[in-house]
């Protein structure tokens, strides 16, 4: 080859390997939310670790006195441990959770003397910073690349001045803009050891094309042969296991048995199952992304108190609006209202089809209890669905002047950035756009107990967005503790003035009450007494996230005394 195509073979290569880094990144980040919970910080803090790290491999790079050997090794180790990340943190939380039992069973602990402390929270410490560490080191052998392949190309031309930097750097971010499109738009929806294992194959694919042309300037080649075969038959055992080993170890994680988990592009998805009484059904729980969404044996009352208020406040029952409630449990409530028309409005349709469309798997349907939990839903003719980000969904609503008797928002709490502006006055603007004169809007608003500020902070912020007359309500939930919710009319009287003018209750859902809702809008005393020191959520503002970021970082213990 001319030293023209070699160069171009060495800046291929390197572009391939920064998409394969910038993959990595993305998939540690991504896991890391998943596992850790705290999705914002996981993500934000993996993707800076890295960064960091990257510089530090930029540094290092210059002490490896051979860089075609250096570079190839490179590819070795970050095939080796890419591949293996996921499985090795996985183990490592795994680990920590079953510690406590393991201690247990030891010392013959009865059931309520579960160890907590010492050992135990310094394991769970080392599963948490797990994560931050495989960046770290992920981080370090990424930053190395670009330094070594400098020095190849000065080597390649034996001339420093034709070795441009520029063109380095640029083929660099072109490749890892390649790697993020294909991990938004192909990898993201896949099992998390998967795409690790298909990275690393292409790691390992890249080294080989680089070991074969530049074979005369490597020492040690059988050593680096043996390793590329040893790595390789690793990355083939997670190709054909991994799923399955990270299944186990996520197993581990829950309290009950899993019985299904998926992928969709936005989200991972868990169903457990538990027997609380050998005469009854078994308890299903939900989970998305690790977090409970509802378990089948209380979750009519989460959404009893979600749904009836709002409708029963309403003046008709014809176009029902529900923004998220992706599981169909809102939709079947609402349809026992007789409504002409039910528009749902979610982002994930991959969630919606767990809940509507049979998936059959050994002979078996494993989303039978969830399509049934629904009472099928979905596949009402009266109910409508569309796909997309409510914040900008709704604005073809508004466009087309369509009207809504009754608005329910069921949303994830604004745990992350993406979902602050769902919480945001703007977007309330927006509902109260396409609800009738009329009607209610109800919005699923945290627990008032744990996440105190921000419940309040999502009262405040609607009653800032032109709602006449704004409540908050609160009722417990088994599964979740005490919930909160909060409900908005734009004209006439409030919700709770209507609801105490009702002199029968339209429907019997097998749950509500009219002196339940009605008690539901009490509060313990002075609960309010610092309201007027909470913020209102502006779109940009960040004020809901950073509340229910702060509630719950002080539920959970994490700020030290």
């Amino acid at each position: 080859m001319t030293k023209k195509q070699l160069d171009w073979a060495v800046l291929a290569i390197l572009a391939i390997g920064a998409g394969c880094g910038l993959v990595y990144e993305y998939l540690l980040s991504h896991y890391a939310g998943r596992i850790l919970g705290a999705v914002e910080e996981a993500i934000y803090g993996i993707i800076s670790v890295m960064m960091i790290f990257m510089g530090v491999g930029s540094f290092l790079a210059r002490h490896i006195k051979n860089p075609f050997a250096g570079f190839a090794w490179l590819e070795v180790l970050l095939a080796l441990i890419g591949t293996s990340s996921i499985l090795l943190i996985g183990g490592v939380f795994a680990l920590a959770a079953l510690l406590p039992q393991i201690l247990a069973e030891t010392f013959s602990l009865p059931p309520d003397l579960i160890p907590r402390g010492g050992l135990v929270s310094n394991g769970e410490a080392i599963a948490r910073w797990m994560p931050y560490v495989v960046a770290a080191l992920l981080g370090t052998l990424i930053g190395m690349e670009i330094p070594l392949i400098g020095e190849i190309r000065s080597q390649i031309y034996a001339d420093n001045l034709k070795n441009n930097p520029g063109a380095i750097y640029g083929i660099d971010y072109l490749g890892a803009g390649i790697g993020a499109i294909l991990w938004v738009f192909l990898m993201l929806s896949l099992e998390v050891s998967l795409a690790g294992a298909l990275t690393a194959s292409v790691n390992l694919f890249i080294g080989a094309v680089f070991f074969y042309l530049f074979k005369d300037k490597i020492p040690s080649a059988p050593w680096l042969l043996l390793a590329h075969a040893v790595v390789a038959l690793w990355v083939l055992q997670i190709f054909s296991y991994g799923s399955d080993w990270s299944a186990e170890m996520e197993d581990m994680l829950y309290r009950d048995k899993v019985v299904y988990r998926t992928n969709t592009r936005y989200q991972h998805l868990v169903i457990t199952e538990q027997i609380t009484d050998p005469a009854k059904p078994k308890v299903l729980t939900f989970f998305i992304n690790g977090r409970n969404q509802f378990a089948s044996n209380d979750e009519h009352i989460y959404h009893a108190m979600l749904t009836y208020p709002a409708l029963a406040a309403s003046a008709r029952h014809d176009k029902i609006l529900i923004i998220g409630g992706g599981d169909g449990l809102a939709v079947r409530d609402v349809l026992r209202w007789n409504p002409q028309q039910v528009t749902l409005l979610d982002l994930d349709s991959g969630l919606i089809e767990l809940f509507k469309t049979p998936i059959i798997e050994k002979g078996k349907v494993v989303n039978q209890r969830l399509i049934a939990a629904n009472q099928d839903a979905f596949n009402d003719k009266r109910v409508h669905t569309i796909f997309g980000d409510a914040f900008i969904s709704i604005d073809a609503l508004i466009r087309e002047q369509q009207m809504f008797d009754t608005v329910i928002i069921d949303l994830p709490d604004p745990s992350h950035p993406d979902l602050n502006k769902l919480y945001s006055t703007r977007f309330y603007h927006k509902v109260f756009n396409v609800l009738a004169g009329d009607g209610a809007m109800v919005v699923q608003s945290t627990s008032p107990y744990h996440a105190k500020d921000t419940f309040i902070s999502i009262g405040k912020t609607i009653k800032h967005a032109d709602f006449k007359h704004v409540q908050q309500y609160h009722h417990n939930v088994p599964s979740f503790g005490e919930w909160g919710f909060t409900i908005a009319t734009k004209n006439g009287l409030s919700a709770k003035q209507r609801l105490q003018d009702l002199s029968t209750l339209k429907v019997n859902d097998g749950w509500i009450t009219r002196p339940l809702m009605l008690a539901a809008f009490e509060f313990g005393k002075d609960y309010y007494q610092h309201a007027d020191e909470i913020k209102v959520n502006r779109l940009g503002s960040m004020v809901a996230y950073q509340y229910h970021r702060a509630d719950w970082k002080k539920e959970m213990g994490l700020y030290k005394q």
